[in-house]
């Protein structure tokens, strides 16, 4: 019997525009994929032609920020009432390719105790949501495997770090057995990571899987993200409670060295309080509305 896969996926309204083309793909995929969407701001999600052909779970804003771990927790709980064998995760930036859902539903056959992780291709500005040209697009971001498709490629010891929650598929068995997402993180970044631990403590594997492409819609960026230095600090110090090291290390010492912030007693904190006398970009640099991507 072939598996039933639920596709879950985060959104806000500031990437509500991309996750409505990821929606129509896939709706087009055969044999039909169920969609979760979990809404992550404080108002209901807008009743939208294509979120009432999804089950919308409404997951709100915490003291500190969007709630994107519990928000993967409760999509998972509802995908798995769908009656869900295989659990799909897409960041609401991602469209997935043709074969997306096929690869990781054979790659599961291989591995089914794994986390199973696809290629993720960064579209350019400007790019046109065309079947045609999507495919033609691929060009895997190099910071992670790539396997050729139709082949998996198991991570090195001490490569779980390198999981990203941008596509990635799991079985509920495998699911349990790392723990899900740690509700403590809200806001912009570390659980990622700390699912990533999470998993290599509980001897879950980490599988890269060939030809399960995602495609990232392009949006605006900032490197390192100043918009979410707060999150980046409050996030990064509950991971160094719970592993006894800090992530985002490259993105800390990019605000070190602009002067946003320092190191102290073992970890990272504020210059100042004042965010332009720390250094942080005011205005149209900073921008960027807190979204549900990755990097």
């Amino acid at each position: 019997m072939a598996p039933l896969t639920v596709a879950v996926t985060l959104c806000s309204t500031a990437r509500l525009s991309h996750l409505l083309p990821q929606l129509e793909r896939v709706a087009r995929l055969e044999p039909p994929v169920p969609r979760v969407v979990v809404w992550l701001d404080e108002a209901p999600a807008p009743d939208l032609p294509a979120l009432r052909d999804a089950t919308v779970v409404h997951v709100p804003p915490g003291p500190g920020g969007l709630r994107l771990a519990e928000g993967r927790n409760r999509g998972a709980a509802a995908a798995r009432s769908l009656g869900a064998r295989l659990l799909v995760f897409l960041d609401a930036d991602c469209l997935p390719g043709d074969d997306l859902v096929r690869r990781y539903e054979e790659a599961a056959e291989h591995h089914p105790g794994a986390v199973l992780c696809g290629p993720v291709t960064y579209l350019p500005e400007g790019w046109e949501a065309t079947g045609a040209t999507l495919a033609a697009s691929t060009r895997p971001h190099a910071a992670r495997p790539a396997p050729e498709p139709g082949t998996t490629v198991v991570a090195a010891p001490g490569d779980h770090r390198l999981f990203w929650s941008l596509s990635f598929a799991v079985t509920p068995e495998t699911w349990d057995r790392v723990g899900g997402f740690s509700p403590l993180y809200e806001g912009y970044g570390g659980e990622d990571t700390d699912f990533a631990f999470a998993a290599e403590r509980a001897d879950v594997p980490l599988v890269w899987v060939g030809g399960a492409d995602a495609y990232h819609q392009w949006h605006p960026t900032s490197s390192p993200p100043w918009q979410h230095l707060d999150d980046v600090l409050t996030n990064g110090a509950v991971f160094a409670g719970r592993w006894g090291t800090w992530p985002m290390e490259g993105w800390l010492e990019a605000f070190e060295r602009a002067g946003a912030v320092e190191r102290h007693d073992g970890g990272w904190r504020r210059v100042a309080a004042d965010g332009a006398a720390a250094g942080v970009p005011t205005g149209a640099a900073a921008a960027e509305t807190a979204g549900v991507s990755g990097p």
